[in-house]
């Protein structure tokens, strides 16, 4: 499916190629300092284009213009000021000095750095088209790379905004490129030849992208969908889940990777909380829901139907208002499915053990978020695979620019944002210097050898003292005969 990928593989006579990696080449050669200071000035531009950024963002989104600047533009300003201040630490040359340097090679200096990867392919989701793909666009470039960003749908007028932004910000010209928003456009970015990918959307896609990127060996950074689980205890307050699940069938239609769609009841008197869900959703607005995705979630209810589970609301309604399913169990699709409609399953358990035991059989592993007691809840989360775990919160503390964020099992692997998304975008360069004339590493083994090294473990790695001395007299015994 995919041609030759790597840059070595790439035609030299192909003069565009060559150039663009030219750009990134000098752009890499920089001073850190002098690509945050366009970061800087970007961002700054940015704050002042939040107008434009907000009527570019595809009206069909459930929103308000509101949301979009709290869940898109303020949390990409956030990220790019955390890159301006911490990018320098984060990315600086790990000296590891003497201490742990095994004795036997006394004379070599070793030292980590972090460089560039060369060029990466950002590509970006339908639902949050500026936020998602921007903060990793920032994050490439600050480390050294140039980036090919392939918007989702709906997505690339904002992307433009942005990198015209950018170019005016003082980014060289070409080492941000704008391409459609067409399945094709990232397979050809894939055939031009990218050092890495990173992906951000449904479970199905990413994996297209990984067989995609397997052709050539190409790393990918995945953060696919969720179907994620909200944890109530008995000692969870009411009023605060309820705020939070209508919270999160509400933003962005719950078209959000890490919307709630499994309500994991722990323990009986719940009953209160399910009625008020009932009421509470029933009162919403509702949302216009994509016509595949409603066929998909028109299937997977009737599933759920024919199974036992009750369904409160309908599916079929134009403006759809969120649906809760009660009396679900966790064999129903329903309950494994990554779906971006504002769709709720209701599952009791009558203890954490039942509960997690369920949790196990969803494939996926994104958010979870637990209500209750702290320290119960923190000790129930911390037995979830997860990629991030809440506690008695759901969806927005992950705007924290400080933190990654990143999935598990079928969610994906790999993070963005955060210094750990950062050092996502570069690669491992390892620089081992030897120091002084001497030449006996090179010296052929002999008997004398093997009595010098197997003194040397004997003496680093025996057990016990007496072995340990041992080690040492038949190490330094060698070592005299081989003089």
């Amino acid at each position: 499916m995919m041609a030759t990928m790597e840059r070595s593989q790439v035609h030299v006579s192909d003069k565009a190629s060559d150039e663009a990696w030219l750009v990134q080449a000098l752009w890499s050669a920089r001073p850190l300092r002098e690509r945050l200071s366009v970061l800087r000035a970007g961002r700054l531009g940015l704050a002042r284009k939040t107008d434009a950024l907000v009527s570019a963002i595809s009206t069909e989104l459930a929103r308000t213009r509101a949301d979009s600047m709290v869940a898109e533009v303020l949390p990409l300003l956030a990220a790019c000021r955390f890159l301006e201040r911490e990018a320098g630490e984060i990315l600086k040359t790990r000296r590891l000095g003497r201490r742990g340097l095994p004795f036997w090679l006394a004379g070599v200096e070793s030292s980590v750095e972090r460089v560039a990867l060369g060029r990466v392919l950002v590509i970006g989701p339908e639902n949050y088209p500026l936020f998602l793909p921007g903060v990793q666009v920032l994050q490439a470039l600050a480390a050294g790379n140039a980036v090919v960003w392939k918007p989702g749908a709906g997505g690339r007028d904002v992307a433009e905004i942005f990198a015209d932004v950018m170019e005016r910000a003082g980014l060289p010209d070409g080492l941000l490129t704008v391409t459609d928003e067409s399945v094709e456009a990232g397979v050809s970015a894939m055939r031009g030849g990218v050092d890495k990918v990173f992906f951000t959307g449904s479970g199905a896609s990413g994996r297209a992208v990984m067989r995609a990127a397997a052709e050539t060996a190409t790393p990918v950074v995945a953060e696919l969908s969720g179907c994620d689980a909200v944890i109530v205890l008995p000692s969870a307050n009411v009023e605060r889940v309820v705020a939070a699940l209508l919270f999160g069938m509400r933003l962005n239609g719950s078209a959000t990777c890490m919307a709630p769609r499994r309500l994991m009841l722990v323990g009986g008197g719940h009953e209160r909380l399910v009625a008020r869900l009932t009421d509470a959703f029933a009162a919403m607005d509702g949302v216009v829901v994509r016509d595949s995705v409603r066929e998909q979630l028109r299937g997977l209810v009737e599933e759920a139907k024919s199974a036992g589970a009750v369904v409160h609301g309908d599916v079929r309604d134009v403006f759809m208002k969120p649906l809760l399913v009660t009396r679900a169990r966790p064999e129903m699709q329903l309950a494994q499915t990554d779906v971006f409609a504002p769709v709720l399953t209701v599952m009791e358990f009558g203890d954490v053990g039942a509960m997690l035991e369920a949790d196990r059989a969803c494939p996926f592993g994104l958010t979870a978020a637990v209500f209750g007691d702290e320290v119960e809840a923190t000790r129930v989360g911390a037995r979830m695979k997860v990629g991030t775990l809440l506690i008695n919160d759901l969806i927005v503390p992950t705007a924290d620019p400080r933190v990654p964020f990143g999935g598990r099992r079928g969610s994906g692997f790999g993070v963005t944002r955060g210094a750990e998304g950062l050092l996502e975008m570069t690669a491992v360069k390892t620089v081992l210097v030897r120091r002084g004339k001497g030449l006996r590493q090179y010296v052929p083994t002999t008997d004398t050898h093997e009595n010098l090294f197997g003194g040397v473990i004997e003496m680093e790695h025996g057990d016990g003292l007496r072995a340990k001395i041992k080690g040492l007299r038949r190490m330094i015994q060698a070592a005299m005969r081989l003089k």
